[in-house]
């Protein structure tokens, strides 16, 4: 397709609100932060976010088809006290599930002057490179060379947020897979097997890859995750049909905020 045409579609869905915002997500692991999830029954968004910032920041919500809701909150320390802490302190809902993953082989060796160009990048991940050295006072080569190493990390993807319900004549779909073994080449297999059906690139999440896949029936959405559970490394897979996803990045920021305060140059974290 030509740059005009895809342009001109990104814009009609964008005023149909099907792509909600542009967005960068990052693994709270990339920053020094653990991650919980939880599976809760209820879809009261607000009530949610109110009972997990008891425990942490919000990472994600997505409020699934049936009334339940995924959700991550990132924590800085003490996840094991953390986790105990949500299921007293979690009263309002009904908890179906709570857990920290195990770490993935994310390296983070950002310095303050990556994060002060990802602080940036948070507020709009489609500024043009001159903004941001205009704002940042850095030169474009610097701002080019920090985004193609943001580019470099898995821990880091330039993704979007779009809405599920306004997406006609196809079944948006998530497939939460839990992964015993090469984390890597279970992606490489997977991509190779079901990128055809991707509607995003898969999130990888510690020792889980998340796929966003898209069906035009539920039939074929069983089919596919029934292969997706025969992948070489693939422990198990549930499959999710999300309503709604939202991410926030309040976490980031104060995680950004903590390091300039830091008199270290360099945020080093290796988690395997």
């Amino acid at each position: 397709m030509s740059g005009g045409a895809v342009r001109a579609r990104i814009r009609k869905m964008q005023e149909r609100k099907i792509i909600e915002e542009f967005f960068i997500k990052v693994e709270p692991p990339v920053l020094g932060y653990g991650i919980l999830y939880f599976v809760v029954s209820g879809q009261n968004i607000n009530e949610i976010l109110e009972q997990a910032k008891l425990v942490g920041e919000p990472y994600f919500m997505v409020p699934c088809v049936g009334g339940i809701t995924v959700c991550g909150i990132s924590i800085k320390e003490n996840l094991n006290q953390k986790i105990e802490l949500a299921k007293k302190l979690m009263k309002d809902v009904r908890v179906l599930s709570i857990f920290e993953a195990e770490n993935p082989e994310f390296i983070s060796n950002l310095t303050k002057t990556d994060l002060e160009i990802l602080e940036e990048l948070i507020k709009n991940p489609r500024q043009r490179i001159e903004q941001i050295a205009k704002d940042t006072k850095m030169s474009t080569k610097t701002i080019t060379r920090c985004i193609e190493k943001l580019h470099e990390n898995d821990g880091i993807q330039f993704t979007l947020v779009y809405d599920p319900e306004k997406i006609e004549n196809f079944i948006p779909h998530a497939i939460l897979t839990w992964i015993k073994g090469d984390l890597k080449e279970t992606l490489e297999n997977m991509n190779n097997s079901f990128s055809e059906s991707y509607l995003q690139i898969p999130f990888i999440a510690k020792n889980q890859i998340v796929l966003f896949m898209y069906s035009d029936n539920i039939f074929k959405m069983d089919e596919l995750t029934q292969k997706v559970r025969n992948i070489k490394n693939v422990e198990s897979a549930d499959l999710f049909i999300p309503k709604r996803i939202s991410f926030y990045s309040k976490w980031i920021e104060k995680a950004i905020l903590d390091f300039k305060k830091s008199p270290k140059l360099h945020l080093t974290y290796q988690t395997n």
